[in-house]
């Protein structure tokens, strides 16, 4: 497996590999690689002839008081972990490189699906995702990218954004990847002490809860979303940022009853670690 310092070299590499007719799967992470990346490498592997996983913390995508500092690093490990998966290459460039001296080129999905959600408290951070994963997707020329529906947000306004732009990718969304208890795998997880991690584990159960009562035949969002705050809020750790229902994968409001294919999302602070977590379901779905 290689390591790749520079867009440049980066560039030139994926030229080499798609001028042998091969193609090219690409994973953009923040590094600290847990399982829930791991599958997306492994699915990358699969589906293409190289797969290229970016270890990128990107400092355009982070507010003023976020964690961009302390937001966890260890290449060694992730290179441990990318290899084991199948990695080809890991993309691992400097901040300067990637935003040079008098950079000032920015892209920004403007519709309302970056103003909700975690877009209501984060502002700015979306146009730090579609600026780098665009970056990301010409360096690397790739054929297809790979993201998880955890930051389901996020995959939805790239996906808008790959549509809106005509860009020549396919996107793959793969599954939320979960630890044995239940809890969303995230490299923020570490923050978290032995209380609040204990906690947390509201949130997935919240989740269940409402999936199970869809399964159930209960079609009313707003009761739905009410019984995954009562939930949560029985940890007392729990600040609950937001409870909310979309449609997916458009993010537009919903109407009182699950009538279509929709997302609920939450987000819950434990201490100073932000977590989010959701699932996506449609009525009449199956237990």
């Amino acid at each position: 497996m290689q390591i790749i310092k520079t867009p440049a070299e980066l560039n030139a590499y994926a030229a080499k590999v798609k001028s042998e007719g091969k193609t090219v799967g690409l994973v953009p992470t923040m590094g600290y690689l847990h399982e829930g990346h791991k599958s997306l490498i492994r699915k990358s592997s699969e589906q293409n002839d190289v797969t290229i996983v970016s270890v990128f913390v990107n400092p355009t995508q982070f507010g003023p008081s976020e964690d961009l500092e302390t937001y966890p690093r260890d290449l060694e490990r992730d290179k441990a972990a990318a290899e084991q998966a199948g990695a080809d290459v890991i993309f691992h460039p400097e901040p300067e490189d990637m935003y040079p001296k008098r950079y000032g080129t920015y892209v920004s999905v403007d519709s309302g699906i970056t103003k909700i959600l975690c877009g209501k408290t984060r502002p700015g951070h979306f146009r730090g995702v579609a600026t780098v994963v665009t970056k990301l997707f010409n360096i690397s020329m790739a054929d297809r990218a790979y993201f998880g529906q955890k930051d389901a947000q996020q995959l939805a306004v790239i996906m808008r954004m790959v549509s809106d732009l005509n860009m020549n990718i396919e996107i793959v969304p793969c599954p939320i990847v979960r630890e044995a208890d239940g809890l969303a795998m995230s490299s923020r997880n570490t923050y978290l002490s032995a209380e609040e991690r204990s906690q947390a584990l509201s949130l997935s159960a919240a989740l269940k809860q409402a999936e199970d009562a869809i399964k159930n035949g209960r079609t009313n969002l707003d009761k739905i979303k009410r019984g995954i705050r009562d939930k949560i809020s029985e940890a007392p750790l729990a600040d609950i940022e937001y409870v909310e229902s979309v449609t997916f994968p458009e993010l537009e409001p919903c109407g009182g009853q699950l009538d279509r294919k929709t997302l609920i999302a939450l987000a819950v602070r434990f201490g100073t670690t932000r977590l989010i977590d959701n699932i996506i379901v449609s009525p009449n779905q199956e237990g």
